[in-house]
C-alpha cells in the first residue's frame, strides 16, 4: 500500500518526470514546467499568499498552496467535487482548468494519488509527442 504524500514529495515526482525544470512564471512564482527552456509551460506552481484565497476557519490567507494544472474542466470538477479529496477551488481559477490544495494536507492523499494528478497536469501541458512516449514506456 502506498505511504501518505508529504509535501516534500511533489518536488520528487516533478523533477522525475521528463523535461522538466524548476523555474518561475508570472513574475516570480516558484513554478514546474515543460519542457525545460522558453516554451516550458507550468503545470504545478507554489502559489504567493494571496488575498483571493481565505482559509474560511481562520479568516488569513493561506500560505502554502500549490496550483495543479488539470486535463479540462471535468477532471477539475472530478477532484473539487470528491468530498474524500482535499482540492478545492477559488473566484480567481474559475475559469482555469486547475485546482488549489494546501501542502499541509497532502497527507490525505496517497503518494500514488499524488504522483497520478501530477503526471496529469503534466502530461496536460508537455508536448504531445512528450507524452506519447512517456506512457509508450510505461
Amino acid at each position: 500500500m502506498s505511504r501518505a504524500a508529504r509535501p516534500e514529495d511533489v518536488d520528487a515526482i516533478c523533477a522525475a518526470l521528463p523535461a522538466t525544470e524548476f523555474g518561475t512564471t508570472w513574475g516570480d512564482v516558484p513554478t514546474w514546467k515543460v519542457p525545460a527552456g522558453e516554451k516550458g509551460r507550468g503545470f504545478v506552481l507554489y502559489r504567493h499568499p494571496h488575498s483571493s484565497a481565505i482559509d474560511p476557519a481562520t479568516g488569513e490567507m493561506y500560505d502554502d498552496l500549490l496550483v495543479i494544472v488539470t486535463a479540462g474542466p471535468g477532471e477539475k470538477a472530478a477532484l473539487v467535487d470528491e468530498v474524500a479529496t482535499p482540492f478545492f477551488t477559488i473566484d480567481h481559477f474559475r475559469r482555469t482548468n486547475a485546482v488549489l490544495v494546501q501542502q499541509s494536507r497532502l497527507g490525505e492523499l496517497t503518494l500514488d494519488e499524488l504522483r497520478e494528478i501530477i503526471t496529469d497536469a503534466w502530461a496536460a501541458r508537455a508536448p504531445k509527442r512528450l507524452v506519447k512516449e512517456f506512457f509508450a514506456d510505461g
